[in-house]
């Protein structure tokens, strides 16, 4: 399968935007690609939003950018409180937020959630991503769940093992509000890396699935 990289001048800083409609979804969706990238990049700024939130996985969730981030070089963790499941509802203050982040963030990457995500949450932070940042490079990822709403990823981020483990031993201890759910386990998380490897004949095993809408070859 034929490899494009992302590169910047050496004494350039690769700027990123990760957002994520609730407290782990970045993390479940494309923490694995936001390890890699800091590994291969000495210059790196994140700036990492998180729309939903409340008491404690407000506090799980900041604790946990702040691991997924330790080798950036800058981090601006935001954790907002939009209500949880009814962002369609109150899209309109959701989107005065994306008309500031807009303003104030010009990235290189960023990682969203997938257009056909069944989630409503989900779907409309994908939908204000693309009216915000028309002339960037979007990467929308996957969130495991019961809908079935799984697809076909057209990109693929090759993982190492013991990033691939890293990434899900990391969620595992950091959110432990949610290890009541059925699906919050090890073995799920694995098992979409492990899979979406497969598809994309990775040599490491594991790879992040992500769909690419456009994207300029140079």
């Amino acid at each position: 399968m034929f490899s494009l990289g992302l590169h910047k001048h050496e004494n350039s800083t690769l700027e990123i935007l990760c957002l994520g409609a609730h407290c782990d979804d970045i993390e479940i969706g494309c923490g694995g690609s936001i390890l890699k990238l800091l590994e291969q990049h000495k210059k790196v700024r994140v700036s990492w939003v998180v729309l939903s939130s409340d008491d404690p996985r407000a506090e799980e969730a900041r604790q946990s950018a702040n691991m997924f981030l330790s080798r950036a070089e800058s981090r601006n963790i935001v954790i907002k409180r939009f209500r949880n499941s009814f962002f369609p509802y109150i899209a309109s203050d959701i989107k005065v937020y994306f008309e500031e982040l807009k303003r104030n963030t010009s990235p290189d990457i960023v990682l969203t959630h997938y257009r056909n995500d069944f989630h409503q949450d989900h779907r409309l932070v994908s939908e204000l991503t693309w009216n915000s940042f028309r002339d960037h490079l979007i990467l929308e990822y996957e969130i495991p769940k019961y809908d079935g709403d799984f697809g076909s990823p057209n990109s693929f981020v090759y993982l190492d093992e013991s990033v691939a483990r890293k990434k899900v031993t990391s969620i595992m201890e950091n959110f432990p509000s949610q290890r009541t759910k059925r699906w919050f386990d090890t073995e799920t998380f694995l098992a979409v890396l492990r899979l979406r490897g497969m598809e994309s004949n990775s040599p490491t095993k594991y790879a992040e699935g992500f769909y690419c809408r456009k994207l300029v070859v140079s």
